[in-house]
């Protein structure tokens, strides 16, 4: 099979995205693995789709696939990508379009022509948003924040948690560069506590308005960038009283604006989008790996 796609990226998290819309478009899991294999395939560390959707007020259907062939629930990164890229291909003539998303509806906004506002939705902080097994585990209060102890093989992290329609835990230290991300990373996903695993952020306050991250994904590893991560670092820290309403975000592969009005209100992401190719893959039949 012959599949047309247009490789993107938003702050150095790079994705395949297909159009689902003109022509329905259904692959198997070891397909979307072999797309994002960075030998095999194309390669990236997402695949996003855009699909038609059913649901009233919705103008698509966002699906996102990690690159070891699992579906997510958000991406945030991705959905500034895919907002441009349905103005790029002619699907949509809006400026703000709301997308279907496994988390719920998502709305995005082209504030030009590479950069994109995204709604995120209202995070949520008690452990069954995050599908978590908390017997054991102990807890501590940090202002308007709860850090979990999270042990692994690595020592105990204390950590505080947010849901974006995705887990995240994010962690504090002292230097992102120094961080054992890739060591912790995986001890902290590895744990039971966390029974669909979870995306881990090590976070660096650097000032009351601007922080460093790096992230480790769930199915994808270390990313340049992690929109949602992005948003849950920042969150944590404004729950921690240790930052402002909008905070930049300085990653590996950019810088991302994240703002939040507070409690019971929705997360704002915004950043770059980029169009980096066009191409077309002969995807292999069956569900195979490499």
């Amino acid at each position: 099979m012959l599949l047309p796609f247009v490789k993107m990226q938003g702050a150095g998290n790079d994705f395949v995205v297909i159009d689902a819309w003109t022509d329905s478009v259904e692959l198997s899991a070891g397909q979307i693995r072999r797309i994002c294999d960075r030998r095999f395939g194309v390669g990236c560390d997402q695949m996003l789709a855009l699909a038609r959707t059913q649901r009233p007020g919705c103008d698509f259907r966002y699906r996102i696939w990690n690159a070891d062939g699992t579906e997510a629930q958000m991406c945030g990164n991705g959905a500034r990508c895919v907002a441009l890229f349905a103005q790029n291909k002619g699907l949509s003539s809006k400026t703000s379009i709301v997308c279907e998303t496994l988390a719920g509806d998502v709305r995005m906004e082209l504030l030009s022509a590479d950069r994109v506002r995204v709604n995120m939705g209202i995070p949520r902080f008690d452990p069954e948003a995050l599908a978590m097994d908390c017997t054991g585990v102990s807890r501590l209060s940090r202002a308007a924040d709860t850090l979990y102890q999270i042990r692994t093989d690595r020592g105990d992290c204390w950590m505080s948690i947010a849901s974006l329609g995705n887990p995240h835990a994010v962690m504090l230290v002292g230097d992102t560069d120094s961080a054992e991300v890739g060591l912790l990373g995986p001890a902290v996903q590895a744990n039971p506590v966390f029974t669909e695993s979870v995306n881990v952020g090590f976070l660096q306050v650097v000032d009351r308005t601007h922080v460093r991250l790096r992230v480790y994904e769930r199915g994808a590893g270390e990313t340049l960038a992690c929109g949602t991560g992005a948003c849950a670092a920042v969150l944590a820290g404004i729950r921690r009283g240790m930052l402002e309403s909008e905070v930049e975000v300085a990653m590996p592969g950019g810088v991302l604006s994240v703002s939040w009005a507070g409690e019971g209100e929705p997360v704002y992401l915004a950043g770059g989008a980029q169009e980096v190719f066009e191409g077309c893959i002969n995807v292999p039949q069956g569900e195979r790996d490499v």
